[in-house]
């Protein structure tokens, strides 16, 4: 009997993981949820914007929310998060997160940095 129980447990745990599994390739597909730190409306701040909404309109379409945050309007946000410099971008979801700083205008390195890669391929295709 204690077998059975043992074997039903791992059956489930079984289960348990691949509908994880499942789920997160879901989430990784369905939303990317990004976070954009930026100090005022300077010019550094107002091309990051830009920056990041033209790739994610290109490749992300449909799949984003993005967020704009002013670090002298939520300062405590930005401690939160632990800010250093801005502007800064967190990209929560999907896993794994990421930081990626500067104006982000080397598209190339922000298509690496959100795990972009094999859309662009799939694009050119």
């Amino acid at each position: 009997m204690e077998v059975t129980i043992m074997k039903k447990m791992d059956k489930d745990i079984e289960i348990s993981t691949r509908k994880f599994e499942e789920a997160n390739e879901t989430a990784r597909k369905e939303t990317y949820l990004l976070r954009l730190f930026v100090a005022g409306s300077s010019p550094k701040s107002a091309r990051a914007i830009s920056n990041i909404r033209d790739v994610c309109e290109k490749y992300l379409k449909g799949k984003y929310e993005l967020e704009v945050i002013d670090l002298y309007q939520n300062p405590i946000m930005a401690s939160e998060e632990q800010i250093i410099a801005a502007p800064t971008l967190i990209k929560k979801l999907p896993l794994p997160l990421r930081r990626i700083i500067g104006d982000l205008s080397d598209s190339d390195k922000l298509i690496v940095g959100l795990d972009l890669l094999k859309i662009k391929n799939e694009k050119k295709s």
